[in-house]
């Protein structure tokens, strides 16, 4: 699944390559799956609204929609003809949100409108540029929506003071893995970079979170940061479908210190990477470098 990083690029790269330009027409797929809103709602939130920005909240994908001030001649109920790549911050005149969780293997790309139709592609939006943007997810664990005011639970970790950090984590009985991964404290963070976090703080996941000192809090704090920041300068890690609006794969998969190294040598010391599952998810970690 797209985390952090990975969603931050797919905004950057959509802000720098639709905003300002105006959806004139959508086209839905028949999967009902992907659709969190109504199709009705969603195409006439979506169409004549003209992309204000793009960014990025938690693992979501948002575009801030602006009225247009033009209709487009199409209908809304057209089909489209079968046919054989920190983001910008909202606007306060943003009229209204379109939402885009991309799941387990969603891609929102940018695409010319002679461009072969993928399998799997849900949803286009026509611009008014002649391009189109279209959201493809062959597995439908993604989901398009709209909405006014947006808001995504939990603390964006890029933003967060550590102070407030230390608060989030300080007593809680869960493994600090677990912690991590809980989007209603921390938005964003997943298994590949809570893994990377976890290393480069000298901390089991295992840890119950109640036993790690404020020294050990902060130095997490850091190692979160520093881990997601460079993630983002990388692109992402394509580890399994991921590829940014322009298609292309990220590059920090091949700076992964423990995760999806089972077994293979400490970067470090040279253990033997461990891997163990904590509440339904694997773990990676060295049993010498980390406590």
């Amino acid at each position: 699944m797209p985390e952090l990083p990975e969603v931050e690029t797919i905004a950057r790269g959509l802000a720098s390559r639709v905003s300002g330009d105006v959806i004139e027409s959508v086209w839905l797929g028949s999967k009902p799956e992907p659709l969190k809103s109504s199709a009705a709602e969603i195409v006439e939130t979506l169409e004549s609204k003209r992309i204000a920005g793009v960014r990025r909240m938690g693992k979501h994908i948002v575009f801030d929609l602006d009225r247009a001030g033009i209709r487009s001649s199409k209908s809304k109920n057209q089909a489209h003809p079968k046919k054989t790549r920190v983001g910008i911050s909202a606007p306060a005149s943003s009229d209204a949100q379109w939402i885009v969780h991309l799941g387990m293997t969603g891609r929102m790309l940018v695409c010319g409108a002679d461009q072969v139709v993928e399998k799997h592609t849900h949803a286009i939006a026509r611009l008014a540029s002649g391009r189109e943007l279209r959201f493809v997810d062959p597995r439908r664990f993604g989901r398009l929506s709209v909405a006014h005011g947006f808001e995504a639970s939990g603390s964006e970790p890029l933003e967060i003071e550590q102070e407030r950090f230390v608060e989030l984590f300080r007593g809680r009985k869960t493994p600090i893995k677990s912690a991590l991964l809980n989007q209603k404290l921390l938005r964003g963070v997943g298994n590949i970079y809570a893994d990377e976090s976890l290393f480069r703080s000298g901390i089991r996941p295992r840890r119950r979170a109640a036993s790690l000192t404020k020294d050990d809090l902060q130095r997490l704090y850091a190692a979160v940061r520093e881990v997601l920041k460079e993630a983002i300068a990388l692109g992402g890690s394509s580890v399994s479908d991921y590829v940014d609006a322009d298609g292309e794969e990220g590059f920090f998969q091949l700076q992964h210190r423990v995760y999806g190294r089972e077994a293979e040598p400490c970067v470090v010391c040279k253990t033997p990477v461990k891997r163990v599952v904590i509440a339904g998810r694997s773990s990676h970690y060295c049993p010498k470098c980390q406590k």
